[in-house]
């Protein structure tokens, strides 16, 4: 009796023992998610605070537009090396350098003298750029190690949140930051947020970077197909990365691992190249509404957006809490169709109370798509995921910096209508090839598992089950 009681004892210890340390790490992740969440208050704070600046440092539009190109470039090369950088360093030393490095580049910017204020925007620009990729992809890759495969939906879901809490804060207050304190108060801010998160990263123990991990997650919410047919292409290129290779191959070795995994990163890109057209078509079409106070009805639509962003995240992690599931990459797929869809609808006139609906809905789409995503590419094995998630911010910077070129040309010509409708039908039509692929994938599994079924159930072969086979 006291002997079979023993393994009881000792399960009961080690389940007890699992939920101390996943309560732990779940602790440790939402002190995390608090310093990127006031991060990157600094970060949307900046946006319009280093945009006015520019404007009115050198008086022209085109020194803003060099800005915001500086900036995506520098974030589409930072995409290129992190997937090394990852290999070779700890994801925390990453995220605590990435703040370090905007902290100071603001320090640099506050105390530069007006002769070389050109200089120090320039390298704002860069250093922003870069070291957000960085720190964005070093947090997203390095998930699933901080918190447990079971709950990277939720992570995902909680980092997503704070940082659209943070996207409305700084949109909302930026404004009035720079208008009550002036420039340099707002940089300071800026400066602060960055330290802040630069401290609490340097405070938690935080998993994750060097290669750390080398077989294939298990996911039990993707059940597309692509991680149970990709696995062993996968284990064989996570050695593959471990030997040495340049980030280059194996980048594109990561999007190999599953099927469709290339094809979901393409449509990344393409859904950033969409929202460059809604993010210059806003201003445009809110001027037409009313010229007289155009900011309205832009920060009204973004504030009723991560209203709809928050309120899709609340659904998605009680969602992921009682089933254990992820949304999967079909998720992201019609997320994207009705997303899309609903940014067309925004500028196509409807009253301003249909529109805050359309609003609502294009926020809890892209929260929607936003967790599938990221926790789909979490399936990659560890050695493999931060090329992948980098090659991902590399899609994503080029969609955008290049739909912003064609999208400010463009609406010289169209109306907003028809240049989010073409952007953003762009990304429709791809996200529909994807659902295709993700259902012919599941169909094609499907009929292998029948077939295997079939020969196994034969009765002229001897592998049956166990009973038939004792009684011969």
């Amino acid at each position: 009796m006291g002997s079979a009681d023993g393994p009881k004892a000792d399960e009961t210890d080690g389940d007890t023992r699992k939920a101390r340390d996943t309560a732990v790490s779940e602790r440790r992740f939402r002190f995390l998610v608090a310093g990127y969440a006031v991060s990157s208050y600094g970060t949307f704070l900046n946006m319009v605070a280093l945009n006015l600046f520019v404007y009115e440092t050198t008086g022209r539009a085109l020194a803003m537009g060099l800005f915001m190109a500086v900036r995506l470039a520098s974030g589409f090369v930072a995409g290129l090396v992190v997937g090394g950088l990852l290999a070779r360093f700890s994801a925390k030393s990453i995220m605590l350098w990435a703040n370090v490095g905007q902290g100071a580049v603001m320090l640099v910017l506050i105390l530069a003298p007006d002769g070389m204020l050109t200089g120090a925007l320039m390298a704002v620009s860069v250093v922003i750029g870069a070291c957000g990729t960085l720190f964005m992809v070093a947090l997203r890759s390095s998930i699933p190690e901080m918190v447990g495969e079971d709950r990277r939906a939720w992570a995902n879901s909680l980092s997503i949140t704070g940082r659209s809490l943070a996207m409305v804060a700084g949109f909302a207050s930026a404004g009035v930051v720079v208008s009550l304190v002036g420039y340099t108060a707002a940089f300071l801010v800026d400066m602060a947020t960055f330290v802040a998160c630069a401290v609490t990263v340097a405070l938690l123990p935080i998993a994750g970077g060097k290669g750390a991990g080398g077989s294939a997650p298990k996911d039990s919410g993707d059940s597309e197909g692509s991680e149970s047919s990709g696995g062993s292409v996968a284990g064989k290129d996570a050695s593959a990365a471990k030997s040495g290779r340049r980030w280059r191959p194996v980048a594109f070795i990561a999007l190999a691992a599953a099927p469709g995994m290339g094809l979901m990163v393409a449509l990344r890109g393409v859904d950033a190249f969409g929202s460059s057209s809604h993010n210059a078509a806003l201003p445009i079409y809110s001027t037409s509404l009313d010229a007289s106070n155009p900011a309205v009805f832009v920060s009204a639509f973004w504030c009723v957006w991560a209203l709809g962003n928050i309120g899709a995240q609340q659904v998605i992690q009680r969602y992921a809490q009682r089933t254990g599931r992820s949304v999967g990459a079909l998720g992201f797929g019609y997320g994207t169709v009705v997303m899309s869809a609903a940014f067309i609808a925004a500028f196509a006139g409807f009253p301003l109370a249909v529109t805050a609906v359309i609003a609502l809905i294009a926020g809890a789409a892209d929260g929607l798509t936003e967790v599938a995503y990221t926790s789909h590419l979490q399936t990659l094995p560890a050695t493999l995921r931060g090329h992948a998630f980098g090659l991902s911010a590399t899609f994503e910077n080029l969609g955008f910096g290049v739909g912003m070129i064609l999208v400010a040309a463009a609406l010289d010509r169209f109306s907003p209508l028809a240049v989010v409708g073409w952007s953003h039908g762009a990304a429709i039509v791809v996200a529909v090839v994807f659902l295709l692929r993700v259902a012919g994938v599941r169909r094609a599994e499907r009929t292998g598992l029948r077939k295997e079924e079939a020969v196994e159930g034969r009765p002229d072969r001897g592998d049956r089950d166990g009973a038939e086979v004792s009684r011969g």
